[in-house]
């Protein structure tokens, strides 16, 4: 529960053995429900997924038989935050490229009343551009242009 909200995290996962484990670890305790989509992995993410989900009731396995792409996992782990009677469902990425620790900036707009629908973007947090090769931030920034 988090500020009397009950809240899911959908985590589509596909060949992400070196990731998942972190990513399902460093989900923050107050989010009662975390869907881990397996999308017809074909190494060992769904193996560590359901060893971690022996050991915490929160977390619910589903294994896809055929890859549905992104947006199908995330559609499936919806799904089941809805037939659950979830208020709030976000989208963590099972590579491991969305901090949890910002979570909640996500959330309390929509708690609060000041928006319906929020959408984070690490792209927009000057510290993901360190490091990065000026002509992939050039070509990052355009085609985040193109797209919207």
């Amino acid at each position: 529960m988090y500020k009397g909200k009950k809240i899911a995290v959908v985590v589509p996962a596909y060949n992400e053995e070196k990731f998942i484990a972190d990513v399902i670890n460093g989900i923050p305790k107050y989010v009662d429900r975390v869907y881990v989509v397996n999308d017809a992995s074909t190494d060992k993410t769904a193996e560590i997924a359901n060893a971690l989900a022996e050991r915490e009731d929160r977390i619910k396995i589903i294994s896809l038989e055929q890859n549905k792409g992104l947006g199908g996992a995330i559609t499936t782990g919806h799904s089941l935050a809805l037939e659950e009677m979830v208020d709030l469902v976000a989208i963590m990425a099972g590579d491991n490229q969305m901090a949890p620790e910002y979570l909640p900036a996500l959330l309390d707009p929509v708690i609060y009343g000041e928006a319906d629908y929020a959408k984070g973007n690490r792209m927009s947090c000057p510290a993901h551009y360190e490091g990065m090769p000026r002509f992939r931030r050039f070509g990052t920034n355009l085609l985040t242009l193109l797209t919207r």
